[in-house]
C-alpha cells in the first residue's frame, strides 16, 4: 500500500478508481496505519495487559475494513469485494481468536 498503492487498491476498487490520486493517498495511509499497527502489535506481544488489547484493536480495525468494502460492494469489483472480505475477515477472526489467547495465557 505504501510503495505501490495503484497496484494494490485496482484490484480492490478497480483500475479506474485505482488511477485516481485520492485514492493512492487514502491507500498509503492505509498502509501507514497498518504499518503502525503491525509495530505495536509486535512491541506489545510481552505486555499482559496491552498485548490482548492491541491484539483486539487490530482484530477491530480489520472487521471495519471487512463491514466498509460490504456497506460499499455495489461500487466495488466483485472479484475485489470476496477478496477485501475473505482477506480482513480472516485477520480479524485470528485477531481476536490471538487476543483471546494471550489474555488467558
Amino acid at each position: 500500500m505504501l510503495a505501490a498503492p495503484e497496484r494494490v487498491t485496482a484490484g480492490w476498487l478497480g483500475a479506474h478508481n485505482a488511477r485516481n490520486p485520492v485514492v493512492g493517498d487514502l491507500a498509503r495511509s492505509l498502509g501507514a496505519r497498518d504499518l503502525a499497527l503491525g509495530l505495536a502489535t509486535l512491541q506489545s506481544l510481552d505486555d499482559e495487559v496491552n498485548g490482548p488489547r492491541v491484539q483486539a484493536l487490530c482484530a477491530m480495525v480489520d472487521s471495519v475494513d471487512a463491514l466498509a468494502t460490504i456497506v460499499a460492494r455495489e461500487q466495488l469489483p466483485r472479484r475485489g469485494v470476496i477478496g477485501t472480505v475473505a482477506i480482513a475477515g480472516a485477520a480479524a477472526a485470528a485477531g481476536f481468536h490471538f487476543a483471546h489467547r494471550l489474555a488467558h495465557a
